[in-house]
């Protein structure tokens, strides 16, 4: 079985997110303070339709790499959604939302992982960076 790299996961989805438009998106690595998870990826959107676009756009990636999601919640929300792949849980919210969960301070004792922009191209499961 191959060994799955949720770090490489967790910065994918978030450039997905970056490249849907999505602003504030950080990345928490909560693996020495839960057993939930290692990474949790946090984002705001604008709209619905971005809260849409950015987890089916996460969904389709991971699953032309046989991921699949454990678990998803607020698909008929209008303000968020969580995505969770057992390693990494993408939370993708509405600005207001994100300000009354508040998961950097509920997390603030998690690291930030530093994104670095890199273009990610996804070509029949190889991923190729640039």
């Amino acid at each position: 079985m191959a060994r799955i790299d949720f770090y490489e996961l967790a910065v994918k989805s978030a450039q997905i997110a970056e490249d849907k438009k999505a602003t504030g998106t950080i990345i928490l690595d909560v693996r020495n303070l839960t057993a939930i998870a290692n990474y949790f990826v946090v984002t705001t959107v604008q709209s619905t339709p971005q809260i849409n676009a950015i987890s089916a756009e996460i969904e389709k990636i991971f699953k032309e790499q046989d991921m699949g999601p454990l678990r998803r919640d607020g698909i008929s929300s209008s303000t968020w959604r969580v995505v969770d792949y057992g390693g990494i849980i993408i939370h993708v919210m509405s600005p207001e939302m994100r300000a009354s969960y508040r998961l950097e301070t509920l997390w603030d004792k998690a690291k930030l992982v530093e994104i670095k922009k890199q273009k990610i191209k996804v070509k029949k499961q190889t991923v190729v960076k640039n």
